[in-house]
This record gives C-alpha cells, sequence and structure tokens, in this order.
C-alpha cells in the first residue's frame, strides 16, 4: 500500500499580508512567509517527508512560483520525494490537479494537508493514515471549546436560532486521509455536479460515505493572519530546543 500526500499551496493567503503601498509589490502569500528562516510551506513539507510512510509528496502553486519554490525545495534532503504542479482557482481544483498526477491504486491512502499547517505531529499523521485504512475516510479535529450558536443573517447582521451542543461539534484540521478510489470517486461526483466543498470530507460526506474523526492537537495551527505568526513562532522555537 502506498501513501501520498497532497498540500494544495496556490492560494493568495490575503489575509496576512498588509495591502502593499502604492507602487510597491505585494508581499509574499502566507504559505511563503519565513518563520524562523524557513518558509512556512518549506516547514509543513518537512513534517511529511519525516513520515517514512510518506512516498510522494504534490504540492499545487500558481503556476508562476513553481520554478523559484522548486529552486528552494531542492536545498532539502526530500527534494525527490516532491512533485510541484500548478494549482487552480481555489482549493478544490488544486486538490483534483494534483489527484489528476497521483499513480495509484484503489486501496492506497491519500492525504490532503494545509499548506500553513507546519506544527502538525507524527501521531496525527499516523492516526488519520491509520482510520483512513480502516474506515476509508479520516480527519483530524479538536473538540470545541466555545459554546456554538447557528445563526440566521439579517441586514442587520444575525440573529441567533438555536444552541449547538459542543458535544456534537469538532473543529477540523488537516491532514485529512482517503482511500484513493474513495477519493477520486467523490471529486468526479462533484465536479459532475459543480458542487464546491469546503474541504475534501465534505465532498466524500456528499458522496455518502462516512468520515471518521482522529485526535488533533490545539498546536496544529493554521496561519492565517498576521496575529498567528507570532505564536508560530514561539512553537518553532520550542520545537528547535
Amino acid at each position: 500500500m502506498k501513501i501520498v500526500a497532497i498540500i494544495p499551496a496556490a492560494g493568495l493567503g490575503t489575509r496576512m499580508a498588509a495591502p502593499p503601498k502604492p507602487g510597491k509589490k505585494p508581499g509574499p502569500s502566507k504559505q511563503f512567509t519565513e518563520i524562523g528562516g524557513v518558509p512556512i510551506l518549506i516547514l509543513t513539507l518537512r513534517k511529511f517527508a519525516a513520515t517514512e510512510a510518506v512516498k510522494e509528496i504534490y504540492v499545487a502553486l500558481p503556476k508562476g512560483e513553481i520554478e523559484p519554490f522548486r529552486i528552494r525545495v531542492e536545498l532539502e534532503s526530500f527534494a525527490k520525494r516532491v512533485q510541484l504542479l500548478e494549482g487552480g482557482e481555489n482549493r478544490q481544483q488544486s486538490v483534483a490537479n494534483a489527484l489528476a498526477k497521483v499513480q495509484a491504486d484503489g486501496e492506497d491512502i491519500v492525504l490532503v494537508h494545509d499548506a500553513v499547517r507546519p506544527f502538525v505531529d507524527a501521531e496525527i499523521i499516523r492516526s488519520v493514515i491509520e482510520a483512513a485504512q480502516k474506515h476509508g475516510a479520516a480527519i483530524a479535529g479538536v473538540p470545541a471549546v466555545d459554546t456554538v450558536k447557528q445563526v440566521e443573517r439579517t441586514a442587520e447582521g444575525a440573529i441567533v436560532t438555536s444552541t449547538i451542543p459542543r458535544e456534537r461539534v469538532v473543529q477540523v484540521q488537516t491532514p485529512q486521509g482517503f482511500r484513493f478510489a474513495l477519493l477520486q470517486k467523490a471529486f468526479e461526483e462533484a465536479q459532475a455536479d459543480g458542487f464546491t466543498g469546503t474541504d475534501e470530507a465534505s465532498l466524500v460526506e456528499r458522496a455518502g460515505h462516512e468520515v471518521a474523526v482522529v485526535m488533533g492537537s490545539a498546536r496544529n495551527i493554521k496561519i492565517t493572519t498576521p496575529a498567528d505568526l507570532e505564536l508560530a513562532e514561539f512553537y518553532l522555537a520550542q520545537e528547535k530546543r
């Protein structure tokens, strides 16, 4: 059985960078922002490369970033395991582009992971792989801590319609893992119906397949805004101790 990882990294990350000043070029997309002198995307790739079971890593990038990033990847010992490809206009299209490149048997496992979650640990990756092997589909998640309300949007904001029991809610992380044939089928059905999901699991759920949940980690943060960078620097310093 083969395990491959797909890292969609074609997003612009507009929430990370401040608007450029007149006459100035915009800053790097969030996946190329450096912490500790290393691009976030490289830190993420290192985590999957450190998992021996992951034999191939596909990274979907903006077309103009492929060759510059290839130069950076070549500095890493795992460079031969990484394939760079052009991403799409959204996450779903980027993953679909990568799936089209994957050569795998139906029972092989495909992991999909956010480019800007560089603090995923080996235990989470291993747990998702094992659960995907057993159930066909699995995601990492953490129990909701805050009270969750369902609302109805109005012109003036929103009105609460109900309170959702926290024990029935998880905050979803990545990686998400699937049998190759199952994920491929879910993507084909979504494309045929013009459906765009928020993550890969939503496509698999829509196809009628159950998705297992394994325990994620509070450290497995998604670096999305400038405020996240300070915490990321702290976590990175802890890892280097």
